[in-house]
């Protein structure tokens, strides 16, 4: 079965880093192809793919594309393929007005100013992100970091099944991640950043994550997540679901979240990495 990943958004989101992303995971990337075009390609794609990752078309020009028109093709591509998902990226308003101003691109929806072209791109584009399966907020993530994610959602896992399940680390001082499904808090727990030898450590290094797991309020609270989620994941997955995202925060994403992450990530047994948002601010 031929994975196919319809990439679209907001207009500077992302979707060229998505699209080198995918491509060097070894997806087939086909990038602003006609809609019209869609189903057909997709069906000469995938009968040929049998050698690549999955195949993904990157949707652009979004100010000249009728979002009626892309889902009516992805409702079309679902009828010939099991799995055909939606990913759209977004990012808030002052984000994409200032990559924007960067690069001094013209944006591609109609507007006196670019806040004005933005915020109509918004409008414009609701029914195509409230359809989609996967909503990737880039607005706090730099090509580097925007290209971990993608590996860790979509590069191929031995065993995987219906359901993606991945897991980030961030801190609440850099904003709540706007794109997850499940958020926990660790900040009740005693912070190495006020150790002085643990400070300038992440929770990747090994007395940092020892610092942190051998709380008791930490195991206590592993013990109760892990159950959660071991009940709750099949539960999603039943539901259709096809990706699901578990945040864990804490005061920076560097020492506690980091730490608790990668170890519930070993207790649910996930093959996927964790994305450590805030680990290197």
């Amino acid at each position: 079965m031929t994975d196919v990943l319809v990439v679209t958004g907001m207009s500077g989101a992302g979707r060229s880093t998505v699209s080198s992303a995918l491509d060097d995971l070894g997806w087939f990337v086909i990038d602003n192809l006609p809609l019209e075009l869609i189903v057909r390609v997709g069906e000469l794609a995938t009968a040929s793919a049998n050698e690549h990752a999955g195949v993904a078309f990157i949707i652009g020009r979004s100010g000249r594309e009728e979002p009626r028109a892309l889902l009516a093709a992805v409702a079309e591509l679902r009828l010939i393929h099991q799995s055909v998902r939606i990913l759209f990226l977004d990012a808030p308003d002052d984000i994409l007005i200032s990559r924007y101003e960067g690069t001094r691109r013209r944006h591609p929806h109609p507007g006196d100013t670019l806040a004005e072209a933005i915020a109509a791109e918004r409008v414009t584009m609701q029914a195509v992100r409230s359809a989609a399966d996967v909503v990737i907020d880039t607005g706090s993530s730099n090509v580097n970091q925007l290209r971990s994610r993608i590996v860790e959602m979509f590069a191929a896992v031995v065993g995987e099944g219906p359901m993606r399940v991945s897991i980030i680390s961030f801190g609440f001082s850099n904003g709540l991640p706007r794109d997850v499904d499940l958020v926990f808090d660790c900040r009740f727990l005693p912070n190495p950043h006020w150790v002085e030898d643990l400070r300038p450590k992440t929770g990747l290094d090994a007395a940092v994550s020892a610092y942190v797991l051998e709380q008791e309020p930490a195991q206590h609270f592993l013990s109760d997540v892990t159950a959660l989620l071991q009940w709750q994941i099949p539960a999603f997955a039943t539901e259709g679901k096809s990706y699901l995202t578990i945040a864990i925060g804490c005061t920076g994403g560097k020492h506690r979240s980091v730490a608790i992450a990668e170890e519930l990530r070993r207790r649910l047994n996930l093959a996927t990495p964790v994305f450590h948002r805030d680990v290197q601010r």
